[in-house]
């Protein structure tokens, strides 16, 4: 008995303690084991150092459409809820104000409609011209050209969160309540193996068995699915996220316009949740063969997840060779090289901050994560938003996108999931589940 489990959650990232969180809370499930390869929880993408720390709505994100910004809105709000409420005393997140900033007249229209678009989905969200922005952030209209069209979609709701903190405070809130929970840090998963009911998760020392297992380890998820024979009509392509830290300029959140095609964030500058003093511009978004951005035996695990078929060259291809992916990546490339880099990059951070000089930037050590960018054999492109596998009583996260946002929203359809794979006597308190967080 002591090795059996109702359910077993691979992953000890924000998604992975969610869904324990969600499962210890509101269903009537007994036993749940969480596995972690690391000694610590959250080591890998839901680190501070490793993502943007913002908890994105879709208000300010360009790329979202008014349906995408609807949903992901209703998903941030549980993380919102808890943070402001289950969490509250932790701390776990610092508010600012945030806003996307059009520069130039085409911007400016694109913009405007934005508005006209979004304005009922977020009531609070308000335009924002030269004269105001200079009260809000000084910087942004200093040293700027007074000839220069400017207008910022505007909202006071701008969170910062340190999802390692909060995938802390999912476990220590999920171990109070009467389930038996065992988390096992430092446990390297070596297996999935399926067995007629359920599958066993080898361990060094430890074989765990249960009748439902969700796999929320990133891309390192679907290397387990393939190994069970799932997902083998994808691929991945690792994306690395680092940054520049410049002195504090800026008192709040600032986003630019997403370029049209590109799946990865334009440059934003955002205040870091462990330094406030400090300024964070990026993402510099560039591919590399790691699924964890350090650690270089990764290298090998990215090998057997890309799967280098013809149709994953032929596609790897296709996507290098974009002329608007090959220039992007192109730049995002130079933008990294060590002593010259940040010449050509502070071109990008004017934009937001017209007085920056390159002397003002620092190459952020240490800092930036790997988003796994799935891609498609079948279609020859990049697959975008959430990629997730079910397969015979067992599911696999791979990209939660927009990530660790919707991380409870996740939480919730897996955990509903889980429990079709249990069988009609385990149940999702839906009720409850509403009350907590509407």
């Amino acid at each position: 008995m002591n090795n059996e489990y109702d359910i077993v959650i691979i992953g000890g990232g924000v998604s992975g303690t969610a869904l324990l969180y969600v499962l210890s809370m509101y269903t009537n499930v007994k036993r749940i084991a969480l596995v972690e390869k690391y000694d610590k929880l959250a080591q890998v993408n839901s680190k501070h150092t490793n993502n943007s720390q913002t908890l994105h709505f879709g208000d300010i994100e360009t790329n979202y459409t008014v349906e995408k910004a609807a949903k992901v809105s209703k998903a941030a709000n549980l993380v919102k809820k808890y943070v402001e409420t289950i969490g509250k005393k932790e701390p776990l997140y610092k508010k600012y104000h945030k806003m996307v900033l059009a520069v130039g007249e085409e911007e400016v229209v694109q913009l405007e409609k934005r508005y006209t678009e979004f304005k009922k989905l977020f009531p609070e969200l308000k335009k924002v011209g030269r004269k105001e922005l200079e009260k809000i952030e000084p910087k942004i209209v200093e040293g700027r050209d007074s000839s220069q069209a400017l207008l910022a979609l505007f909202s006071p709701n701008g969170y910062t969160i340190n999802y390692g903190k909060l995938s802390e405070s999912f476990v220590k809130h999920a171990k109070k309540t009467n389930k038996h929970i065992d988390v096992f840090l430092g446990k390297k998963v070596l297996q999935i193996t399926k067995k007629k009911k359920g599958h066993d998760v080898q361990l060094k020392n430890k074989t765990l068995h249960a009748p439902a297992v969700a796999v929320t380890a990133g891309a390192h998820s679907l290397l387990f699915a393939k190994q069970l024979g799932y997902g083998l009509n994808y691929s991945v392509l690792p994306v690395s996220g680092r940054f520049y830290f410049a002195p504090q300029v800026l008192n709040g959140k600032v986003y630019t316009l997403q370029k049209p095609k590109l799946p990865f964030a334009a440059i934003h500058g955002d205040p870091d949740v462990m330094g406030p003093e400090k300024t964070r511009f990026g993402p510099i978004a560039k591919a590399m063969p790691l699924l964890e951005r350090y650690n270089w035996w990764t290298f090998f695990d990215y090998l057997k997840t890309a799967d280098f078929d013809l149709k994953t060259i032929l596609s790897v291809f296709r996507i290098t060779f974009d002329p608007i992916l090959f220039k992007y990546m192109l730049k995002e490339t130079i933008y990294e090289l060590p002593l010259v880099g940040k010449y050509f990059y502070v071109k990008s951070v004017q934009k937001i901050i017209p007085t920056m000089r390159a002397r003002d930037l620092m190459f952020a050590k240490g800092i930036g994560g790997i988003r796994p960018q799935v891609v498609n054999k079948d279609t020859k492109w990049l697959q975008m938003g959430t990629a997730k596998l079910t397969g015979d009583n067992i599911l696999f996260n791979i990209t939660p996108s927009p990530g660790a946002s919707i991380c409870l929203k996740n939480a919730e359809d897996d955990a509903k999931k889980l429990l079709e794979f249990l069988g009609k006597s385990f149940a999702f308190d839906e009720k409850r589940f509403k009350q907590d967080f509407t």
